[in-house]
């Protein structure tokens, strides 16, 4: 009986530590996995959607030598890495709906302290919902497949490529938020200098009155009218990310 056990565990344990491995990248992964990996998501459905992942990349990838505290350290902070990537990509939505309403006063029309509460969270909401249709989970295991060819198990690059590798991609989740918020910078800035002419001519004309619902209501029907293209151009630097999360920073 002992020996039968024995023999089972042989079989079995190699298995089981290439699994445990995988995780430990797919579970790091999905603490910032834009969609699947979202606070709103119940943490039961996020550890089966982790698993299932698992499931789904660990027979494509060679067990390791030995499951030693450095390889779990190293997954741990790959994974990390690489959902840090699609974080980055993923706040560029928000931080332009951020923008978005500073520049206008579509927050306060909500009464929201937090000004991305207002279009941030409607922009996310629906690039996510995009994502989703796109099919995210099918895209995010060619992911973790190819990032196995870039990043082997338990190999991890220096400290130098990865510094300049999440400023690399930070600096371009910041120029694409600054681009997605350009229509609304563009519209707050003719609507100041209008004001400011405005002013300028009848200083008995309190002008904040009459500009407020004019900004606020043409904010809302250039976000009705952007919203589209945003939302497209968001798409496509998400499914960039997603098809190649180091096109920058990395040798």
């Amino acid at each position: 009986m002992i020996a039968a056990l024995l023999q089972i565990h042989d079989l079995v344990a190699p298995y089981l530590a290439q699994g445990f491995a995988v995780f430990l990248r797919v579970g790091a992964l999905m603490l910032l996995l834009p969609g699947l990996g979202d606070r709103m998501i119940p943490v039961r459905v996020r550890l089966v959607a982790a698993f299932a992942l698992t499931a789904a990349v660990a027979p494509s990838v060679a067990a390791p030598p030995a499951l030693t505290a450095g390889v779990i350290a190293i997954e741990t902070v790959t994974g990390v890495a690489f959902g840090a990537v699609l974080r980055f990509v993923a706040q560029a939505l928000t931080m332009a709906g951020m923008m978005a309403a500073q520049y206008t006063s579509l927050a306060q029309l909500f009464g929201n302290v937090e000004p991305s509460s207002a279009i941030g969270n409607l922009l996310n909401l629906a690039g996510l919902c995009l994502l989703m249709a796109a099919g995210l989970p099918l895209m995010v295991i060619e992911m973790l497949l190819r990032s196995y060819d870039v990043v082997p198990m338990g190999g991890l690059p220096g400290g130098e490529d990865m510094a300049r590798w999440g400023v690399a991609r930070a600096g371009q989740a910041f120029a694409l938020a600054v681009g997605l918020a350009a229509p609304f910078a563009l519209a707050a800035l003719v609507y100041n200098a209008a004001m400011g002419v405005i002013n300028r001519a009848m200083p008995q004309l309190m002008v904040a009155l009459v500009g407020a619902p004019a900004i606020t209501g043409a904010s809302g029907v250039l976000l009705f009218l952007s919203a589209p293209l945003i939302l497209s151009i968001w798409k496509t630097a998400m499914l960039a990310a997603l098809g190649d999360p180091v096109a920058a920073g990395l040798p």
